[in-house]
């Protein structure tokens, strides 16, 4: 699934299509993979986490790092990122866990901010954030957030550049090890390559959420 960005409407949407796909499919065995990216912007983060860690008692889930992620964890551990974080949508995501307005104006103190998010933040949320995967093989495809730098090989890949790699990446047309399945960069539709799958449609701003359902019979896409 890509980027979700606090869009519990789109996800609970897709939620919907993927049990109806699994019921007339009768799968035996499925995997829900998540590129990262559940957070800022969009106005429910917090419920989206919420969404997903149910999703996980009732389903095979893995939950991958997106760089907002990131900058999150980064945050509540201490870094000075408070003005790279606003920029990408911090505010939404503190606002969801119940932040008081008035503690995000840029006036109020950094370590003032952390405190109050901190004690915000659910114990369950953060032992989420914190077990998200930088990526994951799945016979022949290869599900990241950003993408991969071309010429290094998978073991040697840079934390960075999984999680923020665009146009390296994306100007790449040589093949891969694997079929790329990533998110990050949006488009307008689902982009398909001979080398990679781009699956971040937007959603915050399109109210498009988009899911690619890979089985014996083929690739497609489910959208919310």
């Amino acid at each position: 699934m890509g980027d979700i960005h606090g869009r519990l409407d789109l996800l609970e949407r897709v939620h919907e299509r993927i049990d109806t796909d699994k019921a007339r499919t009768r799968s035996e065995h499925t995997v829900e993979v998540y590129l990262g990216d559940y957070i800022d912007r969009g106005p429910d983060s917090a419920g989206v986490v919420t969404r997903l860690i149910g999703r996980s008692q009732v389903a095979e889930t893995l939950f991958l790092r997106g760089n907002h992620e990131q900058i999150l964890l980064d945050f509540i551990g201490g870094a000075d990122c408070l003005e790279q974080w606003r920029v990408l949508g911090a505010a939404a995501t503190m606002l969801s866990y119940g932040v008081l307005p008035g503690l995000l104006k840029r006036s109020a103190p950094t370590e003032v901010v952390r405190q109050a998010f901190v004690e915000k933040l659910p114990e369950a949320h953060r032992t989420f954030y914190e077990n998200t995967g930088s990526y994951v093989c799945l016979g022949s495809y290869l599900a990241v957030h950003a993408g991969i730098r071309p010429g290094v090989k998978l073991v040697d890949q840079a934390t960075t550049d999984l999680l923020t790699i665009r146009q390296d990446f994306l100007d790449h047309e040589g093949a891969f090890e694997f079929i790329v399945v990533h998110g990050h960069t949006p488009v307008m539709e689902p982009d398909f390559r001979r080398n990679r799958i781009n699956l971040d449609t937007g959603a915050f701003a399109t109210n498009r959420l988009t899911c690619l359902r890979i089985g014996q019979d083929g690739a497609r896409i489910l959208e919310g």
